[in-house]
């Protein structure tokens, strides 16, 4: 006999405004992926420090290169995921594909140098935190390096990448602080929607620091490996799309958020010496508790960017060399892979330990990055050109273009940088 559920007993009906915005929570949750992560992650420790650095140094002098820095991020993410749903694989397996053995061997190298020295500063953003928190680095180095190991190795994909999200929500705490700081809103404003350079080395190097850690090259990796391996395909690659643009969009307007924090709260313009005097930036909101604020904040993105950074170059590595690279496979069907990436944390969490200036540290890493990103944009802009690659979906005339002029520039500032930094070693040009 058919059963029913009397009218006592049955859940009563939601409201229907209740139904929408239930629906309306699922649908973004259900957009938001690898694009979104991939840019997130770059909001790291590397980054929270070069941002907040930027707005010490400079007060909000650099917001509208940041405008600039947002609008190559959104083409260069969407280039890298439109490669990995169109083909299927990773940048280092196209790479080896579409280039010769040692024009392939040089990206990779290139890729690995700059990974190595972020995985080194995310656990020291790690440690750093940690210690604002009332614990010690040789106590939550380890446990963080066993914890992200164990995440990754032994569970799922989806479900590292909702914990990588939940993570990312520490970022939301710059934009209350950098409206509770009670900014110069006008200037402020002025300075995000008008050019403003200062012609000096120092806000050149910065310059080339927020470049590198905002379009970071593990972030290019990721987000095209990671479209791959979830099986996101030509089909669904619109809402993929929806997904990196948004997410690249977020993840600079918290930068921004960053930088209006920092300079409206402390107002001596030199370069930050400690993570705690970052922190000061959180005191509008946090009062007194402005370092734990500013430690939580710290752990968040130091851990979003310890998995994702290691992943990155495991993806690259294992594919440019032709084995097993997912994260769904253990270490009998994946041991490159999954060995790279346990290498590649045991030998950051080691480094992370020994003492050093973090800011410092931070910052330096991210002008590496910065020198060595328009190398491997360089190969991202002809793959994503190739229509024996992407066929249809190869960049227009428009878009290659833009694209083209993003890669230009970020080159230029680059090889700037890198030949004041050699004329630096023989004494020539330090006082410019």
């Amino acid at each position: 006999m058919e059963t029913t559920v009397s009218d006592e007993v049955r859940p009563a009906e939601p409201p229907r405004g209740g139904r929408r915005w239930r629906r309306r929570l699922v649908a973004a949750l259900a957009v938001a992926g690898p694009g979104l992560v991939a840019a997130n992650a770059g909001n790291d420790a590397g980054g929270i420090a070069t941002y907040a650095s930027a707005g010490a140094q400079f007060g909000y002098r650099t917001l509208f290169f940041m405008v600039l820095v947002t609008v190559g991020l959104v083409v260069v993410q969407e280039m890298c995921a439109r490669l990995g749903a169109y083909t299927g694989v990773g940048l280092g397996a196209l790479i080896r594909e579409q280039f010769s053995i040692r024009v392939s061997a040089f990206a990779l190298l290139c890729f690995v140098v700059a990974n190595v020295g972020l995985v080194v500063s995310e656990f020291a953003g790690i440690g750093a935190a940690m210690q604002l928190l009332g614990v010690s680095r040789y106590v939550s180095v380890p446990i963080a390096a066993a914890a992200i190991w164990g995440l990754v190795v032994f569970g799922s994909y989806r479900y590292a990448e909702k914990i990588f999200l939940v993570l990312s929500l520490a970022f939301l705490a710059y934009p209350v602080s950098a409206i509770l700081a009670h900014p110069d809103w006008p200037e402020a404003l002025g300075r995000l929607s008008l050019p403003h350079f200062v012609a000096s080395k120092d806000f050149l190097l910065l310059g080339v620091a927020l470049i590198g850690t905002t379009i970071t090259p593990y972030m290019q990796f990721y987000v095209a490996a990671a479209v791959a391996d979830r099986g996101i395909g030509p089909a669904d690659y619109p809402r993929e799309r929806v997904d990196t643009v948004a997410g690249s969009i977020f993840a600079d307007l918290i930068s921004i958020f960053v930088i209006i924090a920092t300079a409206a709260s402390i107002t001596t313009r030199a370069p930050l010496d400690s993570a705690a005097q970052a922190a000061t930036a959180l005191e509008p909101v946090a009062g007194r508790f402005a370092g734990q604020l500013f430690g939580l904040g710290l752990l968040g993105a130091s851990a979003l960017a310890a998995a994702v950074v290691p992943l990155s170059t495991s993806y690259a590595v294992a594919e440019a060399v032709g084995v097993e690279s997912s994260v769904s496979r253990g270490f009998r069907q994946a041991p490159v892979f999954l060995g790279l990436f346990t290498g590649q944390i045991v030998v950051g969490g080691a480094i992370a330990l020994i003492p050093g200036n973090l800011i410092e540290l931070l910052v330096r890493a991210q002008v590496l990055n910065g020198i060595i990103t328009p190398i491997l944009l360089v190969y991202v802009l002809i793959l994503a050109n190739r229509r024996s690659v992407l066929g249809k979906a190869a960049n227009g005339p428009v878009f290659r273009t833009v694209a083209t002029l993003c890669v230009t520039v970020v080159a230029i500032l680059s090889v700037t940088v890198l030949v004041q930094t050699i004329l630096g070693w023989f004494g020539v040009g330090d006082g410019s």
